[in-house]
């Protein structure tokens, strides 16, 4: 890979993955850096599998920027979705069904009697 197409890669890629914060609805949970990792190792991938086909990645090429910019979008959708559906923490989980230790703390049940 060449000098020329290996600044292409890293520009598409920190450009998408930015793209990808602003463009994805709803809280951000996948941090800034992951977005901007993920975006440009797929560009860089985008740029291996375009040589690969045949691509003349030394020109600039709009296929070139095609396959870079839909792998790294590709990848940033995924990585902030796969990071939306991270686990609770344990400590939160647990926090929530603790046992009351004093028995006036202790919830009524449905018909309104104190355990």
């Amino acid at each position: 890979m060449t000098g020329n197409a290996l600044v292409h890669a890293l520009v598409v890629g920190l450009a998408v993955g930015a793209l990808g914060r602003l463009v994805l609805p709803g809280r951000p949970v996948a941090p800034v850096w992951l977005t901007l990792a993920v975006g440009v190792g797929a560009a860089l991938l985008g740029t291996i599998t375009a040589r690969v086909a045949g691509v003349d990645v030394a020109a600039p090429s709009l296929l070139r920027l095609a396959v870079q910019a839909g792998f790294a979008g590709t990848a940033v959708v995924l990585a902030v979705a796969a990071a939306g559906r991270a686990p609770r923490s344990a400590d939160r989980a647990t926090n929530r069904w603790r046992p009351a230790t004093d028995p006036t703390t202790v919830p009524a049940d449905q018909e309104g009697k104190h355990r």
